[in-house]
């Protein structure tokens, strides 16, 4: 008997018994926390704002947007550059582990500290044109624009890129590229010179090679690209970016042939890439799920880690979709609308 009353016991459902949890009220927390100089800071959840022209609002934005106290892969160095024998304060944002640091140190942050002559002589600003009237020299000098003079005097990086919106600033900086900061003018600097790790050029391990080419496709996206220019060897060649996810931005590539795809086929792939109300993409599978018309109908994209298979598809004109830090490629075929 006893043990029929143990089993009972134990098969018995219990109630749970109340806990006096009670969580405290968000407004009334947040307002004690709140510093006399956040308020002085612009909204955080319009993040496509202009850029302001004080170096030390944007630096305050900057630093409660991406919460520098706690992240430690966030780095913000700041410094003084010089230009026509004038200083300027300035500010680099990065992520440890997604630049260069050899480029950065010594094509952005040398050649704006260290005075020589491009920066420092105001002697020989930019003439324009020379006359002469009565024996007097008379010289039409274009007027002084720093950003012009930043991009094409002092950084001497080959890719190199202005915006003034903070959404663009932010979804460049969340992958890899340095932003630059200047005080006076309301124009970020985005230099990228990425230098995080990623895997080697191998062969397909899902797709077994006979004869032909043993590359197969990477994380990278702009390596993938790259493999896929070398076999297309075609000036009509079309590599558009594009961007999925609302909070998880991620980059897309389609790649096509402007003289030889259908118009048509282009348009619609882009149109319901651009459609796409999702907060995040992760895979290429994840994006072949959500364009296709059904799981049940015929095969419409072909996904593959090949280049070569890509590249014939691309010649034959389809549309290849790369997804950044995937190593698949997927192509949608003529019957894809």
């Amino acid at each position: 008997m006893k043990i029929i009353n143990d089993l009972i016991n134990l098969i018995k459902f219990k109630e749970l018994e109340d806990y006096d949890f009670v969580l405290p009220d968000a407004d009334a927390s947040q307002d004690s926390q709140i510093s006399s100089k956040t308020d002085e800071l612009p909204p955080l959840e319009n993040t496509s704002e202009n850029v302001y022209s004080s170096i030390d609002v944007n630096l305050d934005y900057v630093k409660v947007k991406y919460n520098t106290l706690i992240n430690s892969d966030i780095k913000i160095r700041e410094f003084y550059i010089n230009a026509r024998n004038k200083q300027y304060k300035a500010f680099l944002l990065y992520i440890d582990g997604m630049i260069n640091t050899q480029s950065i140190n010594k094509f952005v942050i040398e050649p704006l500290m260290l005075k020589n002559s491009s920066n420092t002589s105001s002697s020989n600003p930019d003439i324009v044109s020379t006359a002469v009237t009565n024996n007097v020299i008379v010289r039409r000098v274009k007027k002084f624009n720093l950003v012009d003079y930043i991009s094409e005097c002092l950084v001497p990086q080959n890719d190199l890129s202005t915006s003034n919106k903070f959404k663009d600033v932010f979804q460049s900086v969340n992958m890899g590229i340095s932003a630059l900061f200047i005080d006076t003018i309301n124009t970020v600097f985005l230099i990228d010179a990425k230098g995080f790790e990623k895997r080697g050029i191998e062969a397909p391990e899902n797709e077994v090679i006979i004869r032909g080419s043993h590359e197969g496709f990477v994380e990278s996206i702009r390596t993938n690209t790259s493999l896929i220019r070398r076999l297309v060897n075609n000036e009509n060649l079309i590599i558009e970016d594009m961007s999925v996810g609302t909070i998880n931005s991620n980059k897309i590539g389609l790649c096509y042939l402007k003289n030889v795809a259908n118009d048509d086929l282009i348009a619609e792939v882009k149109y319901r890439i651009n459609n796409l109300g999702v907060d995040y993409l992760i895979s290429s599978g994840q994006l072949e799920q959500l364009i296709e018309d059904t799981p049940y109908s015929l095969p419409q994209l072909i996904a593959t880690e090949r280049p070569d298979r890509v590249a014939s598809y691309i010649l034959e004109g389809r549309v290849a979709v790369l997804v950044n830090r995937n190593s698949l490629c997927f192509s949608c075929s003529c019957c894809f609308y």
